[in-house]
């Protein structure tokens, strides 16, 4: 039975923390892996699981930079990882079964936004191959470590309603254009929630989420005038009204983590911290778009993925 996409009431909003929304979980003993946990909101996102006394795995591209950044922080570790190169998520992921650990909790922070034209592997789209692609093998490969009653968390934003998945032209070969192709791997993350769920059952619960407007290291593809233009800034550089803060904008992607509110629920997109509605018809950007919690387009998108990755767990 499917989670209805409407709010439950979680007392929590826009503006609670990271460190609020974990207030008097107990993670003692649970392991959390967290791509990106060591920049922006992963870094927020993995300070929140320490403190409760998780202790969290996070896989790097830049290694010595994770390390760098996570100095100081008890209870984390940091291993080699590139979401873009498929030989590096099976070396991670093998690295990682061998330890003989489980996985309590995985948040897929990690991703790219607005990049220009790049192609990775085998002449992937860089933003659909990181975001969703990279992050769909790692979990497949990572499946025999996940513990009943796990929870995986895929990081979307509400970038998705910039467009739905273009199975026709996934890899934007008839002409790129850096935001659809962004639209596209965030809807994607959404699917990808939808169809995990499906798929574990009740062993495993996933879900998706928009984190909020935050400026972070993710707006690095983008001039000031873009900036300007979204919002986020205004002429003199200044942060706007209206943006969350990192340790706001981590929140929700640790409620939906470790949060008993969402015990028995799964495969929902979240914001603010509670369940979000489903888009409205007017066009304005809040709540989810039908397109990316569709589950025939989910199941159609784990199956391209599943061949395009050569990857499937179930």
């Amino acid at each position: 039975m499917s989670t209805p996409q409407h709010k439950i009431g979680s007392g929590f909003g826009a503006e609670s923390t990271a460190a609020e929304v974990v207030a008097g979980i107990d993670l003692t003993g649970e392991l959390a892996i967290v791509t990106g946990g060591y920049s922006g909101l992963g870094l927020e996102t993995t300070r929140a699981l320490t403190a409760a006394g998780a202790h969290v795995v996070v896989p790097a591209r830049r290694r010595a930079t994770a390390e760098e950044a996570l100095r100081g922080i008890g209870n984390v570790e940091v291993d080699e990882l590139d979401l873009g190169d498929l030989g590096s998520v099976r070396a991670f992921a093998e690295r990682f079964l061998a330890s003989g650990r489980g996985i309590d909790v995985f948040i897929g922070s990690a991703g790219i936004m607005a990049s220009p034209e790049t192609r990775v592997g085998p002449g992937w789209e860089a933003q659909f191959a990181t975001n969703h692609l990279g992050h769909f093998a790692l979990v497949n490969r990572l499946w025999p470590a996940f513990t009943d009653g796990a929870r995986v968390v895929s990081v979307s934003s509400r970038g998705h309603h910039y467009g739905p998945v273009r199975f026709d032209d996934l890899e934007f070969r008839r002409g790129y254009d850096k935001w659809l192709a962004y639209g596209q791997a965030k809807t994607a993350n959404v699917l990808f929630a939808v169809r995990l769920d499906k798929l574990a059952g009740d062993r495993v619960r996933a879900f998706s989420l928009h984190p909020g407007r935050i400026l972070t290291d993710l707006v690095r593809h983008l001039d000031r005038q873009e900036l300007v233009d979204a919002g986020m800034v205004d002429a003199d550089g200044r942060v706007t009204g209206g943006a969350k803060t990192p340790e706001q904008g981590a929140a929700t992607q640790v409620w939906a983590a470790t949060s008993p509110q969402l015990d028995g629920l799964g495969g929902v997109y979240l914001e603010d911290c509670d369940v979000a509605e489903p888009a409205p018809a007017d066009g304005t950007r809040t709540g989810v778009k039908d397109y990316a919690i569709d589950p025939a387009l989910a199941e159609r998108l784990w199956t391209v993925s599943a061949e395009l990755t050569g990857v499937n767990a179930f």
